[in-house]
């Protein structure tokens, strides 16, 4: 892990460090391309055929339903059940809370303004299957969803070798309520939401992680078609703060977290010595050697660097530039650092809070944007699926208050048609 010290960067060096490299991006964008284009052709036929191609399954069926759903998720191991029984009570009692009615407000007598909730009517869930099957991030996105009120729920995930799902992503199904999950993964599990298929219901907003061709597939659909979608997104990161009143081997413990993501996930440290640096890098030999994700973990690490700082507050400024998806203060001053704090998509305080905290069963949504979006954008929440409309009512005498500002403003934009529609009201 190369080691850079903060003082010695100049601006425009700080802020080319925090970028992401995606150098592979130009050939991914082409494949994707061609494969959204199949779908969009060839439909449900495509979609078999990328099952077989990518997936190495001959699939009989693009979805299973509730039947196979209930026995898939009868063979969930007893662990397994109660800890996503309590993710799940934690995930839903954090997003309950966001839900919120907005007042009417008078603007001046007579004129009343307000807006109402609306849940998104059709919505696509992505769920990764790839090096590892996520059924936190089914409860992430699924859950909110619920609570808002979605009329339709398509959920995608990649089949197994059995050509089913498996028991974990079943058993959250039971619990959402969701009848039927299509096997489907990669970009051509976006397109086939995005544009719908004889089997798949075109949705109006896709949500979720996955990998890079996910990732293109959803900014290509967002920008050639109404489907929208959840944010941007790359590979998975972590910035971690620590001064020397962090534990070595908890912020290894939590770089490493990041890193058995994958080869392109960033674990970056921002220390305030090169004490807790070395310390770090001797905890991440030792903690390295004993996962199973050794090689990604390891490729992912040495990909990453640390910055070394005079003080915590330079470290947020670095923090802020940065934009991590992830940020763990691991100090006892965060409570000081919080106003401080800028960019970031979800932050873990102090030295007992890990990010897997909130990955799995804190609360909070793990579906957050990364590669510098935190600088613009929010992480998945209820108000993700949902939409404000705005209404207004004019009495007679709110007319008589705003007409005459309305017909001068409309007059000195040269839009006269504007203007009529407030004066033949005024003269009736």
């Amino acid at each position: 892990m190369k080691i850079y010290t903060y003082t010695n960067l100049s601006k425009q060096e700080i802020e080319q460090l925090s970028l992401r490299h995606l150098e592979d991006d130009a050939s991914i964008e082409q494949r994707v391309k061609a494969i959204v284009n199949t779908v969009k052709q060839d439909g449900d036929k495509a979609l078999f055929s990328y099952a077989s191609e990518f997936d190495k399954v001959e699939l009989d069926s693009l979805f299973i339903e509730k039947a196979e759903i209930d026995a898939i998720a009868n063979t969930i191991p007893d662990d397994a059940k109660k800890a996503i029984d309590i993710a799940y009570s934690n995930i839903k009692t954090f997003h309950a809370a966001q839900k919120q009615t907005e007042e009417k407000v008078e603007t001046m007598p007579g004129v009343s303004c307000w807006r109402e909730t609306r849940a998104i009517e059709r919505v696509g869930l992505y769920i990764p299957g790839g090096t590892a099957v996520l059924p936190s991030t089914f409860l992430m996105l699924g859950i909110p969803a619920v609570l808002a009120g979605c009329q339709e729920i398509v959920v995608c995930s990649p089949p197994q070798k059995d050509g089913k799902t498996n028991c974990y992503l079943a058993y959250c199904a039971q619990l959402l309520g969701i009848d039927r999950i299509y096997l489907i993964g990669g970009a051509q599990a976006i397109a086939a939401m995005a544009y719908g298929t004889a089997s798949v219901p075109k949705v109006y907003k896709i949500f979720g992680p996955g990998n890079r061709y996910v990732t293109q597939a959803k900014q290509l659909i967002q920008s050639t078609t109404m489907t929208a979608i959840d944010m941007p997104a790359g590979p998975s990161e972590v910035l971690v703060l620590a001064d020397e009143t962090a534990n070595p081997s908890y912020v290894a413990s939590d770089l490493l977290a990041q890193a058995e993501h994958g080869v392109d996930s960033q674990a970056i440290l921002v220390a305030t010595s090169t004490q807790i640096i070395a310390q770090v890098l001797k905890e991440l030999d030792i903690q390295l050697n004993a996962l199973p994700r050794k090689a990604l973990a390891a490729e992912a690490i040495a990909n990453s660097y640390a910055v070394l700082v005079d003080n915590l507050a330079d470290g947020m400024e670095y923090s802020n530039v940065y934009g991590p998806e992830h940020l763990i203060l691991a100090t006892t001053e965060y409570e000081q650092l919080i106003p401080l704090i800028h960019n970031a998509g979800s932050v873990f305080l102090g030295n007992l809070t890990p990010e897997s905290a909130g990955d799995y069963a804190s609360g909070t949504n793990h579906t957050l944007p990364t590669s510098g979006f935190a600088k613009a954008y929010s992480g998945v929440s209820l108000d993700s699926f949902v939409k404000k409309i705005t209404f207004q009512h004019i009495s007679s005498s709110g007319l008589a208050n705003i007409g005459p500002t309305v017909e001068v403003l409309a007059a000195a934009e040269g839009l006269q048609a504007h203007k009529n529609a407030i004066t033949i009201r005024l003269n009736s």
